[in-house]
């Protein structure tokens, strides 16, 4: 029988990207693992987080804890809502109370999509085709806090057809930073144009991350510029045949 892992869609890939949760789960399922997907999840609380609203983040990420609890391995689309989960639900509850016990529980089987694939899945060769030029895009949280870099390119680098070449300003912020894209639009707006002539340099005509939050904000600088670039997920990528 085939290990189970949960997936935790996330609030933006649930409402405006469905199909990144659904490429997500035909990878896994592609790689032998048996998915579900619980129905009561909602959110992992970081919008709150990010606000300052801390309590409505701790009722939120209580919730979350109580829908995964007993998950062996719950793979997240996301760097930002995965280092929420496995980060920062240990700033939300005091230490030595049950849902911090429980956090500590949890954590480490909150994974990363592409880390789930390199690092427990132990692939790297999903047969993916995809006829085209990419460039990586390292979105803040998954480079930063979860240290996540080369996975995604190795990913990328065994799709048949696809060519990877990589921007000077991959590591560099699309400039979305959630509620900081609404506060400041003047510097996020900026931010994204620095981003996109960096894209632009390279020939590419798709940009590819792990992160539908920073794929949505450089799909709206492209737009307004007029650019013929797209986005999509590393999910979308590696589901492609």
């Amino acid at each position: 029988m085939p290990a189970r892992v949960s997936i935790f869609v996330t609030c933006i890939v649930d409402q405006v990207f469905p199909r990144v949760g659904m490429a997500m789960a035909e990878v896994l399922e592609r790689a032998g693992y048996q998915v579900e997907f619980r129905e009561d999840q909602t959110c992992c609380g970081q919008p709150a987080f990010n606000t300052g609203y801390r309590e409505d983040a701790r009722k939120v990420a209580g919730h979350f804890i109580r829908v995964f609890r007993d998950a062996e391995f719950i793979v997240v689309p996301s760097g930002s809502c995965a280092s929420m989960i496995t980060h920062h639900f240990f700033d939300l509850f005091p230490k030595g109370s049950s849902q911090y016990e429980e956090t500590e529980y949890l954590a480490p089987r909150v994974i990363e999509f592409s880390r789930f694939l390199t690092e427990v899945a132990k692939v790297d060769d999903v047969g993916a085709r995809f006829e085209g030029i990419v460039t990586y895009h390292d979105s803040c949280h998954a480079l930063r806090e979860l240290r996540i870099k080369e996975g995604p390119r190795r990913l990328l680098r065994k799709v048949r057809g696809l060519e990877l070449r990589e921007m000077s300003a991959a590591e560099e912020c699309c400039g979305f930073g959630g509620t900081f894209s609404v506060k400041f639009p003047e510097v996020s707006g900026g931010m994204g144009r620095t981003k996109l002539d960096s894209i632009l340099a390279t020939g590419a005509s798709t940009v590819v991350s792990i992160d539908s939050s920073c794929l949505m904000q450089l799909q709206g600088v492209f737009s307004r510029a007029g650019a013929p670039l797209k986005t999509m997920h590393l999910a979308e990528v590696l589901a492609s045949r």
